[in-house]
């Protein structure tokens, strides 16, 4: 296995070396915005502990980000009155992972609307108007 890398994106988010709009935090992970999102209210649920992915995650760790991933799958859902959520979690680089640092991507979904492509920045006020009504319905 790999060793952790400190200075992946997400840990520089942690840090607050790289900004963010956060969406929900609790003393074991953090909620945020992605910044290249497939579909409205993309956002990625972390933990704040290192670990790559699944593979080498504790189960504390996985129980804490599952926790959070139901929490920000249902006030996601409930703020876009959305039909679905896709949840999304890769592994390694054959699995498809870029970011080595477990994460997972929760994006509301539609019938009949396919995801955006990949890789393409979003627009940020729009970004941030989406993470208010996310927070607006964790409430």
């Amino acid at each position: 296995m790999t060793a952790y890398d400190p200075d992946n994106i997400f840990a520089k988010i942690l840090r607050g070396e790289i900004p963010s709009t956060r969406v929900y935090e609790d003393d074991e992970t953090l909620a945020f915005m992605d910044i290249m999102p497939r579909a409205d209210g993309h956002l990625l649920v972390i933990p704040k502990t290192p670990c790559r992915n699944v593979l080498d995650a504790t189960s504390d760790q996985l129980a804490a980000v599952m926790s959070t991933v139901q929490k920000l799958a249902r006030a996601a859902k409930a703020a876009f009155d959305a039909d679905g959520v896709t949840i999304q979690q890769f592994n390694e680089a054959a699995g498809g992972q870029e970011v080595f640092h477990l994460h997972f991507h929760v994006l509301p979904r539609f019938e009949g609307v396919s995801m955006r492509p990949p890789g393409n920045m979003g627009d940020f006020d729009l970004i941030a108007e989406h993470a208010e009504k996310i927070r607006a319905a964790l409430d």
